[in-house]
């Protein structure tokens, strides 16, 4: 692997793995999702009292209610219900939602980031209940409204979020939606939601071979690391020459370790080909800051080190295939409504965000932010289940998932 993409994976560790189910298995967790989603809806009936609202206000909001807001809650005619009045108050989104999302914005994953325009498109979209599932393909960006006297928009520059930060600017209240291909510059057939930001590009399409942007969004998005998804059963005929059959001069590593990563990250990561991050470099002519697409045109990057392997994959295009629709990565549960490959990054995000992966991910890492713990009893993961139902049929609200995580930890 390269360009800090090198993962040893003990065989062993591997095996160790929690079984996977077969895809009749997941079809019948599919089938009753609907029902988990009633049952948990139904044993969560009546009014919470004072201290159950309390307690859900806290861990939605992070702070206490008002007076009347705790009216308002013990007065709703149950605690889902109880809980989406909390998620309207400005430090949901200031600071629940910012310390949610700015991890998924730096290789560090820290939380002590900048504010960027991928951490704001991501807190606009959860107050507007923008469905979640367009997160990888929306045309879409936030940005600051004219009230909150912050410079404008720039895709070279991060100013105006930096001005939202130091000036304390309410996010909730001075966030607009807009496109990114009326302000970048990127071709609405090639934004990609939050992949296409500014904040995205310059952390993961910067130098490299492109291929971080893909392990990061699996991160990320389906909660899944290289490790984690590596199968050395797929075929290798999209490895690029970069990657050597030899490493340290044993080809059994290759065949054994590099493979499982690369023969379903390659394919995948060629929907990036035409993306780059220009950084901006003051003692270089031509740097930019901002994010490069050349439209039918591979970016050099994807060539280079072309000599370690020269008779491997050469990128002619951004098209891909998720070749982990067969053998145990089927487990992830992609739609059948999508073909499995396509050409650019749009149609990839398209395909990662309709996966179960995906609204599974989302779910689990709301109910430990909410729930101050990880599922971890028979009844944690029936209400894990009951959510990724609901957050689909609410369509792809996470407002709605944080109130119903809320509501299932508010205690008695």
């Amino acid at each position: 692997m390269k360009n800090g993409m090198e993962l040893t994976i003990d065989p062993a560790a591997r095996q160790a793995r929690a079984p996977r189910r077969t895809p009749a298995q997941t079809a019948k967790g599919v089938a009753c999702a609907g029902a988990l989603a009633l049952i948990g809806l139904q044993a969560l009936a009546g009014s919470p009292n004072a201290d159950q609202a309390t307690r859900i206000y806290n861990r939605i909001a992070g702070v206490p209610p008002s007076a009347a807001a705790l009216a308002s809650m013990t007065a709703a005619p149950d605690p889902v219900t109880a809980a989406l009045i909390a998620t309207q108050d400005p430090a949901f989104y200031n600071n629940t939602i910012r310390n949610l999302a700015t991890p998924w914005t730096n290789r560090a994953q820290t939380v002590f980031a900048p504010l960027n325009d991928y951490t704001a498109t991501v807190v606009g979209m959860v107050r507007d209940d923008v469905p979640f599932n367009t997160l990888l393909s929306a045309d879409l960006v936030y940005v600051a409204d004219s009230a909150a006297g912050v410079p404008a928009y720039s895709p070279a520059n991060n100013d105006m979020y930096v001005a939202l930060d130091t000036n304390n600017v309410d996010l909730k209240a001075h966030l607009v939606s807009s496109t990114q291909s009326a302000l970048t510059g990127v071709p609405a057939a090639a934004t990609a939601g939050v992949l296409t930001t500014r904040g995205a590009a310059s952390a993961f399409f910067i130098n490299g071979t492109n291929r971080a942007m893909y392990r990061f969004t699996m991160m990320n998005h389906l909660c899944s690391d290289l490790g984690t998804i590596m199968d050395i059963t797929r075929p290798p005929d999209r490895i690029r020459q970069d990657v050597t059959r030899s490493p340290g001069g044993v080809s059994t590593l290759f065949l054994t370790n590099c493979i499982g990563c690369h023969s379903g990250m390659d394919p995948m990561a060629q929907a990036f080909a035409y993306y780059n991050f220009n950084n901006t470099d003051p003692t270089t002519a031509g740097t930019t800051g901002q994010i490069v697409y050349t439209a039918g045109q591979v970016q050099p990057k994807y060539f280079i080190n072309n000599t370690n392997f020269p008779q491997g994959f050469v990128t002619p295009d951004d098209s891909w295939t998720n070749r982990f629709r067969a053998g145990p990565n089927e487990i992830m549960g992609w739609s059948a409504q999508l073909p499995g490959s396509g050409n650019g990054a749009k149609s990839l995000g398209q395909e990662l965000a309709a996966s179960t992966a995906f609204a599974n991910c989302q779910v689990t890492r709301v109910f430990k932010d909410v729930c101050f713990r990880a599922p971890n009893s028979p009844a944690d993961l029936t209400q894990i289940n009951s959510m990724v139902a609901s957050f689909q049929a609410h369509n792809y609200s996470l407002r709605q998932v944080f109130a119903e995580g809320a509501a299932y930890c508010m205690g008695n």
